[in-house]
This record gives structure tokens, sequence and C-alpha cells, in this order.
């Protein structure tokens, strides 16, 4: 229950998509020189965008959602700036700030999202870029709600001058659509992955945002590694136009356990949380015990130093590889571990 992983057994099957990309690779293979983006994919990806009321903008295809992050910020800031993320968050990317030479501004969150106040102070000492989730926030599972979107869009629009970053890995395994904030800055970029939905070995994103950030974004990678596979895009253009009806069974599916999981806490005295997503975050005392205590059980989670800076502790628990019949004993395991240790008394 550590791993953040999505359950295989939601996947849909590859082959026939990548069937169907290797036809049009034999037909018209891909050479040197060419359109990055295939253009079914890019279709799609514009369409979706656009009925989820993120703003009209040119696209790029990354490996991955922090491909897509690194290169956004890399495009704007430099070793120095700061930058403010979540706090909970997600480990990867706290792991890329100092790697950038960034420094980070954590910035608190509720089940609704960054709480605006937070925002605004981390702007005030000086961050020069926010980056958040849209929903299925990793670790704690929180979404932006329409609320908290007017509320965030008041705070950014007083400074079009921060570079804002949305990261939406959660499309296709949550079922409410997001509540971007995109086009409220000067300089921004919305991250969608596959990853969640298809599986994370397609690494596949792609991002839109303005028209400076894009092009950036773009021209650096023509020196790298030059474009994302075409056949790759045309697999996940494949899956996109098959997979609507299933993607709604497999939100239902991950709802189904975490919100279970989350009464099972609840019954013992125990508070979680987890709006979205594949996750569920619990408060500890000490997570070190915490962490040791489940896994003495026979349960493997995440500690949440991995994801925190100046947070109070917690474990995240990865829902996806739950079925019905683990749901009592997993939490009866952590009610005991976050039961305060008693420690021993000396007479």
């Amino acid at each position: 229950l550590s791993t953040g992983d999505p359950d295989p057994r939601l996947l849909p099957a590859l082959a026939p998509a990548f069937a169907e990309a290797a036809r049009a690779a034999d037909a018209r293979p891909v050479l040197y020189g060419q359109e990055p983006l295939d253009a079914e994919f890019a279709r799609l990806a514009r369409a979706a965008f656009l009925a989820d009321g993120v703003p009209a903008g040119p696209l790029a295809a990354t490996s991955g959602s922090l491909d897509a992050i690194e290169r956004v910020l890399a495009a704007h800031l430099r070793p120095g700036d700061a930058l403010a993320v979540e706090d909970p968050g997600w480990g990867s990317l706290l792991d890329l700030v100092p790697a950038l030479g960034l420094r980070p501004l954590p910035v608190a969150v509720d089940d609704e999202g960054p709480l605006p106040g937070e925002i605004r102070r981390a702007v005030a000492e000086g961050a020069r870029a926010v980056v958040l989730t849209c929903r299925a926030q990793n670790p704690t599972g929180a979404a932006v709600s329409a609320e908290r979107a007017r509320e965030l869009r008041e705070v950014l629009a007083a400074h079009p001058e921060v570079l804002l970053v949305e990261d939406d890995h959660g499309h296709g395994i949550v079922a409410p659509p997001p509540h971007p904030l995109a086009g409220t800055t000067t300089h921004w970029a919305f991250v969608r992955s596959v990853a969640k939905a298809y599986g994370p070995d397609l690494r596949v994103a792609v991002v839109t945002g303005d028209a400076v950030t894009l092009d950036r974004l773009r021209g650096r990678q023509r020196l790298g590694p030059g474009w994302v596979s075409l056949l790759l895009q045309r697999a996940v253009a494949a899956l996109w136009r098959a997979g609507t009806p299933g993607l709604a069974e497999v939100a239902r599916a991950y709802d189904e356990r975490r919100e279970a999981l989350i009464r099972a806490l609840e019954a013992r005295g125990v508070a979680a949380r987890g709006v979205g997503g594949l996750n569920v975050w619990v408060p500890v005392p000490d997570e070190t015990r915490a962490v040791s205590a489940l896994l003495q059980a026979g349960w493997g989670t995440a500690p949440g130093a991995r994801f925190r800076l100046g947070a109070p502790p917690g474990v995240r628990i990865t829902v996806s590889p739950l079925s019905p019949d683990d749901l009592e004993p997993l939490a009866d395991a952590v009610a005991e571990a976050v039961r305060p240790s008693r420690g021993v008394r000396y007479d």
C-alpha cells in the first residue's frame, strides 16, 4: 500500500491501441523533422482541455507529468528562485525543487486544495511560481473546489507575473471535473498525464499553456529527446477514443475503496483524508512508529516525511491493492499503529 500505483486490474489492455498505432507507423513512418505532435492526439487533448474549462493554447507532449513540470519551471526560473509547493505534496516534485536549485515555500492544503492565504503569503515572500494539483492530490487526495478555485484566481490575478503550473494527473481516475486556474496569470501551464488511468509505463503527458512557455518548452525539448514517440501518442489517442465509458467505472472503483477505508477508520476513531484518487492520508503522532507497527502487522505504507516540508506527520495509504476483505484488518492495524506510545515506566 506504499507505492501510489494504479490497480493493474483496472488498466485497459494496451495491445489493441498499439496495434492500431503500429499500423499507422507502418503506413507512414515518422522521420526526422516531422511535426512532433500526432494530429489526432492533439485534437483529442485539445477537446478535453476545452471541455474542462482550460483556455485554448499551444500543445506539447512530454514524458510524463514531472518531465513537463521540470521543463516549464526551467523555462522561467533560475537557481535561487522561490517556488510555492503544496505541503504535504508530491514527493517527486519536492525532490525536483532542490535539484533545480530552487527554494521551496510550503503551502498548506485542505480537502479543497491549497489555502488562498497560504498562496498569498508565499507570493509575498517572493515565490516566482506556484505548482498545485487540480484533483487527486498526492498524498492527501485533495481536489480544488469551484469556490476555492474562485478564491485562488483572485489571489493570483493580483500577481500576474507569477508562473502558474497545474498538475492534473488524476485525469481518468476521478469522476468530478477539474476547476482550472489556467490563464489567470501571464505565464501558465496545465499538465495532464495518462499514467494513473492507462499505466505509468506509457510515459506520456500533454501540456498546454501560454505561447511563450510552450515555445520555450518545445525548443528545449528539441535539443534533448527531440519529441515523444508518435507511436506512443497514437496509442494514447486510441485509448482516449475507446476509454471513456470504462474510466467512469475505474473512478467509481477507487472511490469505493477509498471511502470504505475512511469509514472503517472513522469507526475506530481515526481521522483520515482522501476526497479523490488513489491515496488516503492518515495523520499520526509518530511516523516511524506507525509505519513500523503497520509493517509488523503485514501492511506496507509510505511515511509522510517523503511528502512533507513543515506539515504535521502522517502516513500515506494507497488503496489500489485493497479488496473488501482487507478493510477491517487494515483499519484495526492502523488504529493500533496511531495510538501514542505509552513508553516504559521506571520506578
